[in-house]
């Protein structure tokens, strides 16, 4: 009997750590960490948000992406739901958009023709128009985290891959990465008085796999009136 609840007690303990167990975001090939911008498209069926108009801007914004199947108990992401499908692409509140989007299209209020954020296979999971540089500066820029990259190498351009940060103007244009590769964007905040933007990233410096305490943070800053966003290295520690 004693072994058998031995036994018991050490399957359960196997079960919970491989429950516990994270998947890594960066998969390491032959000692080098790679950049995979291919991922299978799993997608069946692609449909845009209705057009938002950012206060203060002259484009609509038009969010795409996959429409979501749910099971019968499931909750749909959004309010529209029909037939347990989400048609709800992206949330949207005043200056911000969020949701999981493969593109943002563009067009200005005048006319008819509709433009890309990019040709890239990507996720979007924020685009936050700089209101208080804008109002500021009369300069018009969005800024974005998003995944641009399967790092962790499962055929997918997700959540559970890198997130980075780019910044482009309100129209869309000078669409430009921020972050280094392979470098986690932790968060990002906006200093006016400077017209700069700051972010932290942190490095997998012991190629785990993994983002931990035993990595490094970088921090970082870009003029946003500058004509090139160079991002410059500062350390506050």
């Amino acid at each position: 009997m004693k072994r058998i609840i031995t036994s018991i007690v050490l399957l359960t303990a196997l079960i919970s750590c491989k429950q516990e167990k994270e998947t890594p975001k960066v998969i390491y090939e032959d000692g080098k960490s790679k950049v995979g911008t291919t991922a299978k498209d799993t997608a069946s069926f692609k449909v845009a948000d209705l057009p938002i108009l950012m206060e203060g801007t002259q484009y609509l914004i038009h969010p795409v992406g996959d429409i979501r199947v749910y099971d019968t108990d499931s909750k749909a992401y959004g309010s529209s739901k029909t037939n347990q499908v989400s048609y709800a692409i992206s949330n949207y509140n005043r200056f911000e958009i969020t949701g999981y989007f493969d593109n943002l299209n563009f067009q200005h209020i005048d006319s008819t023709n509709v433009k890309p954020l990019t040709d890239k296979k990507i996720q979007i999971q924020t685009a936050t128009f700089l209101d208080g540089i804008a109002s500021k500066t009369k300069k018009q820029i969005i800024a974005y985290t998003l995944v641009d990259a399967d790092t962790n190498k499962d055929g997918k351009i997700n959540q559970n891959d890198i997130k980075s940060l780019y910044l482009s103007t309100a129209s869309g244009e000078n669409f430009t990465k921020l972050s280094e590769e392979f470098q986690e964007l932790i968060d990002w905040n906006i200093i006016e008085a400077q017209n700069r933007l700051y972010f932290r990233c942190i490095e997998d410096i012991n190629k785990n796999g993994a983002f931990d305490k035993n990595d490094k943070v970088h921090y970082h800053y870009v003029n946003l009136l500058a004509n090139e966003w160079k991002v410059e290295v500062y350390n506050p520690n």
